[in-house]
């Protein structure tokens, strides 16, 4: 069987990296934290409060998907995070070897705004949300992916994917 790669999606804020990092855990997958492929360039501008175009964005996700695929190679899954906000950053990464499951966590903007009011050490500025949901195209049929409610706990999400993707 083929080696699948669950992207944990959403806009910055939502939970991405928590939900992530349980799920991995509980499944024994690779974790990656996908704002760790971005060029230095790229988190200076967003550090910067300037949202990335789609040329900034390309590269980074062209690394992502082929970080994916080397683990996908080896028969290693994966948990992965990334904003994945538009359906052509999604088909980028699918393009890898591996089965390609998505996680949207969604939730209110003013949920996801007091959640980055309250971040510490991170580059992405609450200034962001706004570009970032004006991005954002949620999953579509024939997308392999489903969509949650992030007012639920981080556990209840985890088994709620766990679910999911068997």
């Amino acid at each position: 069987m083929a080696a699948t790669c669950l992207v944990v999606m959403g806009v910055s804020g939502s939970g991405k990296t928590t939900v992530a990092k349980l799920l991995a855990e509980r499944l024994d997958w690779v974790f990656a934290e996908g704002d760790e492929f971005h060029s230095a360039v790229n988190i200076k501008k967003m550090h910067a409060g300037v949202p990335l175009t789609d040329a900034d964005r390309e590269p980074w996700l062209r690394k992502l998907r082929d970080w994916i695929s080397d683990r996908a190679d080896e028969g290693r899954s994966t948990v992965v995070t990334c904003s994945a906000l538009r359906h052509r950053y999604r088909d980028v990464l699918r393009e890898s070897s591996a089965r390609m499951r998505f996680a949207h966590l969604d939730g209110s903007r003013e949920l996801i705004a007091s959640r980055l009011d309250h971040r510490t050490g991170h580059f992405m500025p609450p200034a962001l949300l706004d570009t970032q949901l004006a991005a954002l195209e949620p999953l579509v049929a024939g997308e392999d992916g489903v969509t949650l409610d992030i007012a639920d706990t981080p556990d209840e999400l985890v088994s709620q994917i766990a679910a999911f993707l068997k």
